[in-house]
């Protein structure tokens, strides 16, 4: 869950204090470091290693509020790195330089900027909000208004309706939903009050989306709706699967899900600011401190973008881009480098060597964040081709496959149940036969939003081939699995599908088996695709758990 500004703020100002108080040590982690140089003149590893002290410093000094340290600490690593260059044995010269930087860099420890707001987030940073399910539906019919408020409170929204504008006004100084709904033309024949609505709207610091239907389809009507401010138009009959459509799109209540941000950086402290800024902006984070231990955290927690520290003992960061890109499955994730190097040659032979971009500590947090959210966003709409069902938007198969041995394995390392469903529409040939294949087309898509949105985001829905869906349901039980998915089956059933002005339903049956009762992915498909044949065999329009 994205933090408060106020609570991230806070958070943020913690690591700060931490951060200076960590100095000191930091220094004598650096002393120490020196006088192992000072006793063997000849061997590369003790200037490597006040080398690799110099340059965190380098790049966290001034993302916490030492701007100063973070000049001299660059200074002593670029030195530093010209001497490593060289290969030659220190001179009493060269020795006396170091002893100067680092004198320098001690006092700049001490002095932290006058006035600093790097740690304050962006004033824009959105607070997440609780997702909001509540419909106002304004429809002077008290019949449609019934049948209306029915069939989308199937896909998870409370509807409340009301007969009279006024009423409505009232409920919306109490209450702010989700979008309204209201009929434009009301039974005298005159046009819904525009003032008041547009006095409601300019009244509020987020306008509510309107949504409006309307016996009438001509232009006068349409562009009154739209100066009134309405971000739909549906004529009657109602199409309630278009409707519950645009509910979706205009509440957000698909799509939502936040990044996944895979953070390789050695230096605890610069990691724990770039999770902190990133989890700030909503985005999901999961820090890696030894390169050596990437490759399970890669698998299992799929980032949509990789933050690599370019610089890091035992494997740098060039050389994990290496590995990461030699495996297929890896290669369409976008990988930024993180470093306080300045060379452009350097940086460039990051990028050709696999980089998307390459941000320079201390990092400013416009650019991180910038930088972080258009490439995972543009690397999600890639891998969603790739991934996900055409028609649903749901995981293809192989996809689907793929993440139930991943969550499975997971299951059984944390001792976590695992249940795996497997859903089949009932009589589907029926269907595409009777109403042709587009109305076949919209009943999946309806199937598929209602499972988006009666189940948590955690769960992993897929479409598993034709009219089967598949689902793997996190830290659940048998009997919880099949209480929530037998409440959706019901629920399904009671919606009212449209193909032209006939309306019909339809059915779908339901097999559930659990780990660890079925300890891998193949036994546990196998069972809940047998739960699924016993639930089609004795009568359909029902779940059976194995």
């Amino acid at each position: 869950m994205a933090n408060s500004r106020e609570d991230l703020y806070a958070k943020l100002k913690i690591l700060q204090d931490k951060y200076s108080a960590s100095l000191p040590e930091k220094m004598t982690e650096l002393e120490l470091a020196f006088k192992k140089v000072q006793l063997d003149y000849f061997s590369e590893k003790p200037l490597t290693s006040l080398q690799t002290l110099a340059h965190r410093l380098a790049g966290s000094g001034a993302t916490y509020g030492f701007t100063l340290l973070s000049e001299k600490a660059r200074a002593l690593d670029i030195y530093l790195l010209s001497l490593l260059s060289n290969r030659a044995a220190i001179t009493e010269v060269q020795h006396s330089k170091i002893r100067l930087m680092l004198k320098a860099l001690q006092q700049a420890s001490l002095i932290p900027d006058a006035f600093s707001q790097k740690l304050k987030p962006n004033q824009d940073n959105t607070e997440e909000r609780a997702e909001n399910h509540t419909i106002f539906l304004l429809e002077s019919d008290q019949h449609l208004g019934e049948y209306l408020a029915l069939q989308i409170g199937y896909f998870g929204y409370r509807v409340s309706t009301f007969s009279e504008l006024s009423d409505l006004v009232v409920a919306l100084e109490k209450e702010q939903p989700a979008a309204i709904i209201m009929d434009i033309i009301f039974p005298k024949g005159r046009l819904a009050e525009r003032q008041t609505i547009r006095n409601v709207q300019d009244s509020r610091i987020n306008e509510v989306p309107i949504l409006f239907v309307s016996s009438n389809d001509d232009i006068i009507a349409r562009l009154q709706a739209v100066r009134i401010g309405g971000m739909a138009y549906f004529t009657k009959p109602v199409n309630v699967s278009a409707l519950v459509d645009k509910l979706d799109e205009l509440t957000s209540r698909q799509g939502s899900q936040p990044y996944n941000i895979l953070i390789v950086e050695d230096d605890h402290d610069m990691a724990d600011y770039l999770a902190l800024v990133l989890q700030g902006q909503g985005m999901v984070t999961t820090v890696v401190n030894d390169p050596l231990q990437v490759m399970q955290p890669l698998a299992e927690f799929v980032p949509d973008l990789i933050l690599v520290d370019l610089y890091m003992p035992g494997c740098t960061g060039l050389e994990l881009a290496a590995v990461i890109r030699q495996q297929e499955a890896y290669l369409s994730i976008p990988i930024v480098f993180l470093s306080s190097e300045t060379n452009p040659d350097k940086q460039l032979e990051a990028m050709q060597l696999g980089g998307d971009d390459f941000l320079t500590k201390p990092i400013e947090e416009a650019r991180l964040i910038s930088s972080v959210s258009t490439r995972a966003q543009r690397s999600r709409i890639l891998r969603s081709f790739m991934v996900r069902d055409g028609l649903t938007g749901l995981l293809n198969h192989t996809e689907t496959k793929g993440q139930l041995s991943i969550e499975l394995a997971r299951a059984k390392r944390r001792q976590a149940p695992l249940a795996f469903a497997m859903i089949d529409l009932d009589n589907f040939k029926t269907v595409n036969d009777t109403y042709g294949h587009p109305t076949g087309d919209r009943v999946l898509k309806n199937l598929s939003r209602l499972l988006q949105q009666r189940l948590r985001k955690t769960d992993v829905i897929g479409r598993y081939g034709g009219e089967e869906f598949a689902i793997i349901l996190i830290d659940t039980d048998g009997p919880t699995a099949f209480e929530v998915l037998d409440e959706i089956r019901a629920g399904f059933a009671q919606i009212l599908q449209q193909s032209g002005n006939v309306e019909f339903s339809t059915t779908f049956s339901c097999g559930i088996a659990v780990s660890p009762n079925y300890p891998d992915a193949a036994s546990l498909n196998a069972a809940a695709d047998r739960a699924l044949y016993d639930a089609k065999k004795s009568g359909r329009n029902r779940t059976i758990l194995t």
